[in-house]
């Protein structure tokens, strides 16, 4: 059976209000990977687990800033608009898949949800909050192009997929700060932002803050990324079907 791959939908603000919506990026990179997305509409998290039966694993989008009041802070002048309901809704599919079991991606604000669903925190905007001089991580080139090297962790799944040093695109101001439960980082930009993480013992979940759905047709690096996920789940339906 083809697996299946959960993605809530982005939201944008329309007259004073927000609407659901999917760009064909990330379903397409999903689809060429042999994966079936299932897009869920942004609902009361009470809903999480219902949504999460229908699906074999669960990729994390990008989208608006993570509310600060859920990892206890409030928020600074710098944050751009967030959207609770999203937030919360995420954060309840990410606890409750990581402990399903099941596997996990994340793409830019995937990986800041990610971790804050796992008990970390993010920089509300990593420019003024970082003690160091950063780099841009807000480019002004469209997506489909790269700007910036990251180095990945000797040893790390990461590392398998992409090798040491890949260029990647950037799009983003917010960036994961104290990390979250059974998580390590396996890549940083040259400011220490920190760029990738994985699940500590297994390769369950893996999360980057840059966006491949915008470089897979081009760059073979990040078409890899969205393969090794859909394997991933594969490979965590079989050992369900095995038990």
């Amino acid at each position: 059976m083809i697996p299946t791959i959960g993605m809530v939908a982005d939201v944008t603000m329309r007259k004073n209000s927000f609407a659901d919506y999917i760009t064909d990026d990330v379903s397409e990179a999903i689809k060429k990977a042999g994966g079936l997305p299932i897009i869920f509409p942004t609902s009361d998290s009470k809903y999480a687990e219902d949504f999460l039966s229908k699906c074999d694993g669960m990729a994390f989008l990008g989208g608006p800033d993570v509310d600060p009041t859920l990892y206890d802070e409030e928020p600074i002048p710098e944050l751009g608009y967030t959207y609770r309901q999203k937030d919360e809704l995420e954060l309840e599919l990410v606890r409750q898949a990581y402990a399903a079991g099941k596997a996990i991606f994340g793409i830019c604000r995937g990986i800041q949800v990610i971790n804050v669903g796992l008990g970390g925190t993010v920089y509300q905007d990593f420019p003024s909050q970082s003690d160091r001089k950063v780099l841009k991580h807000f480019q002004a080139a469209p997506l489909s192009v790269t700007s910036h090297h990251v180095n990945v962790m000797a040893g790390s799944h990461l590392e398998k997929i992409m090798g040491d040093y890949p260029m990647v695109n950037s799009h983003h101001h917010e960036a994961v700060k104290d990390l979250g439960n059974d998580l390590k980082v396996t890549a940083r930009a040259a400011d220490d932002c920190v760029e990738a993480i994985e699940s500590m013992n297994s390769d369950q979940l893996l999360a980057v803050q840059w966006h491949p759905e915008c470089l897979y047709t081009k760059y073979p690096e990040h078409d890899a990324l969205f393969t090794d996920f859909v394997n991933r789940v594969k490979k965590r339906m079989q050992n369900v079907d095995a038990v």
